[in-house]
C-alpha cells in the first residue's frame, strides 16, 4: 500500500510542473484571448457592401464589387479568408466546393462565389492558385466564370467590405495571423446580404433555399450561431491559443485534485503496524 501512495504521490509531484509549464508556455494569453475576442459575426441582413470597392481578380485585374454582380445579375456566395490561414480557411473552402458538387445550380451560371482576401499582403498569383488548387475539386464546364478570388493591397478598403456584412476580424502581429470568423454570406444580385452560413460545413438543402430566396432578391432571417474562431491552436508555435487556454487550465486543475483526493484516500486507508 505504502508503494501505491507513493506511486501516486510521484504522479502528483510530476504533473504539478506538467499542468504549469503548459499554461506558462502561453505567455502571450491576454494579448492573444484580446486578439480574438474581436472576431466574430454581426447578422446585417439587408445591408449592402460597397459596390464601388475596387479589388483585384487573380488575373491581376481591377473590377469592382458592383461590376461583378451587375454583370450576371445573379446572387452570389461570399467568403473571406485568406491564403495562409492555418485552419478555418482551407476548410471553409473545401466544405463548400463539396457542397456545391451536390447542387444542381452551377456557379457562373445560376449563381456566383466570390473569395475576398483579408491580407492586404497576400498578391494576386496567391489568388490564382487558389483558383486552381479548388477548380481541380469543382471541375465544372464554364464555372470558372463565377468564381473569383480578389485581393487588395489597400486595408482599409477590405475593412469596409468586411463591416458591411458584419464580418470581424483582427490582425496578431506575434503568430502574423488574423483571428477570424468561419462562415459564408449569400448575396443578392444587388449586393444585398439576405443570409449567413456559419461553420465549416454547408448542408447542400439549406445552401440552395438561401440562394434561391436571394435570387429572388428577398433578405432571409438570422439563424443562431456556434461560431468558430480561427485562433485556437498555433500550429508554428504548436501551443493552444487563448481561447482554449482556460480549458486547459480547468482540466489541469481537476485532474490535480482527483489525483490528490486519491492519494489521500489511500494512506487513510493503510492500515497502522505496531
Amino acid at each position: 500500500m505504502k508503494s501505491r501512495a507513493f506511486y501516486l504521490l510521484a504522479l502528483l509531484a510530476l504533473c504539478v510542473p506538467l499542468s504549469a509549464r503548459a499554461v506558462a508556455n502561453e505567455t502571450t494569453a491576454p494579448a492573444a484571448a484580446a486578439i480574438a475576442e474581436q472576431a466574430g459575426f454581426d447578422q446585417k441582413l439587408g445591408a449592402t457592401i460597397p459596390l464601388d470597392a475596387v479589388f483585384r481578380d487573380e488575373n491581376n485585374q481591377p473590377l469592382t464589387l458592383g461590376y461583378l454582380l451587375g454583370e450576371t445579375k445573379r446572387p452570389a456566395v461570399l467568403v473571406l479568408g485568406y491564403k495562409e490561414c492555418p485552419m478555418l480557411c482551407s476548410q471553409v473552402l473545401g466544405s463548400l466546393v463539396e457542397t456545391l458538387t451536390e447542387l444542381r445550380p452551377t456557379t457562373g451560371r445560376d449563381f456566383d462565389v466570390i473569395d475576398v482576401s483579408v491580407d492586404p499582403r497576400q498578391p494576386p498569383s496567391d489568388a490564382a492558385a487558389q483558383k486552381r488548387l479548388y477548380f481541380k475539386r469543382y471541375a465544372r464546364a464554364g464555372a470558372d466564370a463565377g468564381w473569383h478570388f480578389l485581393t487588395s493591397p489597400d486595408e482599409g478598403l477590405i475593412h469596409r467590405l468586411a463591416d458591411a456584412v458584419g464580418f470581424r476580424y483582427a490582425y496578431d502581429p506575434v503568430t502574423k495571423q488574423y483571428a477570424h470568423p468561419a462562415g459564408i454570406v449569400v448575396l443578392t444580385p444587388e449586393g444585398r446580404v439576405s443570409q449567413y452560413l456559419f461553420g465549416v460545413t454547408y448542408d447542400a438543402a439549406t445552401l440552395r433555399a438561401a440562394l434561391g430566396v436571394a435570387g429572388e432578391r428577398k433578405v432571409g432571417s438570422p439563424i443562431e450561431q456556434l461560431l468558430m474562431v480561427c485562433f485556437h491552436f498555433n500550429p508554428v508555435s504548436g501551443k493552444y491559443g487563448a481561447l482554449i487556454i482556460g480549458v486547459l487550465r480547468g482540466a489541469g486543475a481537476l485532474t490535480l485534485l482527483c489525483l490528490g483526493g486519491l492519494f489521500v484516500h489511500l494512506v487513510r486507508r493503510e492500515p497502522v503496524r505496531v
